[in-house]
């Protein structure tokens, strides 16, 4: 019964979120035709708000849009990703013409030149012109097509930013062009590539000899990743590579976690403010988006300022929080902790009195606050008291 009412669930989920896609027959110049493609937006787009959305180019959208879309709505729901436009390239048998190459070099050629000047010239402008969309694009494709996607590297500036290539069958000499060209970027890339070792022998042994020369690479601007799965066949490895892939290259837009922050935070030569403030400028440079720095983060970061008495990371968090939400009376209990650290008590008492005024967070509760003004006060009872025994004695 339990296995009925989960399958359930999942097909319901299914049909819900696929019935929302947006389907489009998409005139081209360059093919001279129409062509088909599939739009999901994320589920609370609002083509009037501000907020702008990454895009995600899915080529073989025939049976890889909906395996992306699956795993873009689950990792966006636990917020380790950002709201994306997925879009779907319908290829069908179109497919051979869309990704034919050049035999020496491996880059698209005759029709696949046409199929390259669609995607760049005509489906990106079109996205850009109707949605929201930030300056962050990725590119995902499979086999023939992942090798496809590589070719929008080869420009001064690329109009993608992250790379997806699920088992690339690497033609020609495009191995060796794109260890040239990834080593002498100008611009942030997110390179991913994924095989198995079920995978076609002939594939994964090109992928693995191409991955060992990638990850030699001295470069700031490249940020490579690699994958081999374990017992996934050639079109099996797909759903674990979209799911590995994703979390990488978004790793950054995820909440701190405990990882990062024995790593980097802990270890941190600087105030914490600055810490988080890098991060989050960091977000808004790769994917073009600005995200506010969450409630609980600002508690992480307070409590290890704490711990290692770091009196000025504290204050300036307080400052922080203010200037990020005045109206919440997270940054103001950071300043009163503060000013009570360094023995200001009263005005650490007027920074808490001040903060039972502002909105309560889920972090900070306003009978807690009260506590401490009550503590404050009976400090200063008992020293006074001290210091009329004093003059007694």
């Amino acid at each position: 019964m339990k296995k009925y009412l989960l399958i359930s669930c999942v097909v319901l989920f299914s049909t819900s979120l696929f019935s929302q896609t947006i389907y489009k027959e998409l005139p081209s110049r360059s093919l001279n035709t129409t062509r088909d493609i599939k739009i999901k937006l994320p589920d609370n787009y609002d083509p009037e708000s501000p907020i702008k959305h990454p895009v995600i180019i899915v080529f073989d959208g025939d049976y890889l849009f909906e395996p992306v879309l699956g795993q873009v709505h689950f990792q966006t729901y636990f917020k380790e990703m950002p709201e994306s436009i997925v879009v779907g390239i319908v290829q069908g048998e179109e497919r051979f013409y869309d990704g034919y190459f050049d035999e020496l070099t491996g880059m698209p050629f005759e029709s696949g030149k046409r199929f390259y000047d669609f995607v760049q010239n005509e489906l990106l402008p079109y996205v850009d012109d109707n949605y929201n969309t930030s300056p962050f694009r990725v590119a995902i494709g499979h086999n023939m097509m992942a090798n496809f996607i590589n070719s929008y590297l080869f420009t001064d500036e690329p109009v993608f930013q992250a790379y997806i290539n699920i088992s690339p069958d690497y033609k020609g000499t495009m191995s060796s062009n794109l260890a040239t060209r990834l080593g002498h970027l100008k611009n942030d890339v997110f390179y991913y590539v994924a095989t198995s070792d079920k995978d076609v022998p002939s594939i994964r042994n090109n992928i693995r000899e191409t991955s060992s020369v990638l990850k030699t690479l001295d470069t700031q601007k490249l940020t490579f990743y690699y994958d081999e799965l374990k017992g996934d066949s050639h079109y099996t490895l797909v759903t674990g590579a979209l799911s590995k892939a994703l979390d990488k290259i978004f790793e950054i837009y995820k909440p701190l976690d405990e990882k990062e922050i024995n790593e980097k935070v802990l270890t941190y030569d600087g105030t914490l403010d600055d810490y988080i403030v890098n991060r989050y400028e960091r977000i808004e440079e790769y994917f073009g988006i600005i995200k506010p720095i969450t409630e609980e983060e600002f508690s992480e970061i307070a409590t290890i300022a704490e711990e290692r008495d770091d009196l000025e990371s504290l204050q300036n968090i307080g400052k922080l929080a203010n200037k990020q939400d005045p109206n919440s009376l997270l940054g103001t209990y950071y300043l009163a902790l503060h000013a009570e650290k360094i023995g200001k008590n009263k005005r650490a008492t007027k920074y808490y009195e001040s903060a039972l005024l502002l909105g309560e967070t889920t972090i900070i509760d306003k009978d807690y606050i009260k506590s401490k003004i009550e503590s404050i006060q009976q400090l200063a009872i008992d020293d006074n008291e001290n210091e009329d025994e004093d003059e007694e004695n």
